[in-house]
């Protein structure tokens, strides 16, 4: 790169640029460039409240600055292509809010887009960067159960939305619980089974009410062509509000690994006797924006979410959503 720190431009101000402002305050390679928003107000406040940086409500102006090399795009779902498109354009490395598109066709033209540019893309699936992934996932890859056979991962809550108006919650907007919320529970057991996904059976429910026009309740079973199987269960309609449950089972050939709800330390069962696994305490957001900075600042376009990786993730949660209005498996394309 042509200069260090890095100038990075957060576009979208709203609540989880928040967790990525603090990362990027955090690493000394990288320094905040300012916020460009839709609203004035949201991003001149932004602005304020970390130290009077610029800000701008002109998307297009930000991205001809030249101390801006890269950008964190935290905008609802639906401007995802567009966005990154334009930041691909200007010559911008990229850090996008997943999913990375609502559509698998617009995923692919994100992808391609970067690839063109030789830029680097990032999609923050962060649950691949806190400690129980990873663990899970290195257990795994090292030979720890075998090969998985039987993947299950719950990841239960409350309602976490602001209000009705919300757009996570407008289907059209968000593309569905599936695609929004559920993307990273697709994603993870993708990642830990490591074998490509044929099929989604899913079904939903809207728990907190009727009038809800997105499922705040989610079951999707994922097959994969080796055999494996996951099970996905994902809510955000449990009571009371603040729960936060988090199960794991991985069966294998060789071996069992589980997480309870009740604590980090996964336990494994093989041949050898049980296994108290500690992964140790990390925070996500910060690993994730380092491994994409590791990436710009060797000029290695691979990061440890690829486009191509995050464009799958896309193509499961839509066949999600497609599975729950037909109530039959929809094939993975």
């Amino acid at each position: 790169m042509s200069r260090s720190p890095l100038g990075v431009l957060v576009i979208g101000a709203g609540a989880i640029a928040d967790l990525h402002v603090a990362a990027v305050a955090a690493d000394p390679r990288c320094v905040l460039a300012g916020f460009a928003d839709v609203s004035a107000d949201r991003a001149r406040s932004a602005a304020h409240r970390n130290g009077g940086v610029p800000w701008t409500a002109d998307v297009a102006e930000a991205l001809t600055r030249p101390d801006v090399d890269a950008c964190i795009v935290c905008t609802p779902n639906d401007t995802h292509e567009d966005l990154a498109l334009r930041v691909a354009a200007a010559g911008k490395h990229l850090l996008l809010e997943k999913p990375l598109a609502t559509t698998a066709e617009g995923a692919e033209a994100i992808v391609a887009a970067f690839a063109r540019r030789d830029l680097v893309l990032a999609v923050a699936h962060s649950h691949r960067f806190y400690d129980y992934a990873r663990t899970v996932h290195d257990e795994i890859a090292a030979g720890a159960v075998g090969r998985p056979t039987l993947v299950r991962l719950a990841l239960l809550g409350g309602w976490i939305w602001p209000d009705w108006r919300t757009w996570v919650i407008d289907p059209v907007r968000s593309g569905g619980h599936a695609l929004h919320n559920g993307v990273h529970l697709l994603d993870l057991v993708t990642w830990w089974i490591d074998s490509r996904p044929v099929s989604v059976y899913a079904r939903g429910q809207r728990r907190t009410a009727t009038e809800l026009d997105v499922h705040d309740y989610l079951e999707m079973v994922v097959e994969y062509a080796d055999g494996a199987v996951a099970i996905c269960e994902m809510s955000r309609a449990h009571r009371p509000a603040t729960l936060s449950h988090r199960d794991v089972v991985v069966q294998g050939t060789g071996g069992l690994l589980t997480m309870a709800w009740d604590g980090d330390s996964p336990l494994l069962w093989d041949e050898k006797g049980t296994h108290l696994l500690d992964p140790g305490v990390a925070d996500g957001f910060a690993a994730q924006l380092g491994a994409w900075l590791d990436a710009v600042t060797a000029g290695d376009t691979r990061t440890p979410v690829s486009g191509e990786e995050a464009a799958l993730a896309v193509a499961l949660g839509v066949a999600a959503e497609r599975s729950m209005v037909s109530g039959l498996p929809v094939e993975v394309s």
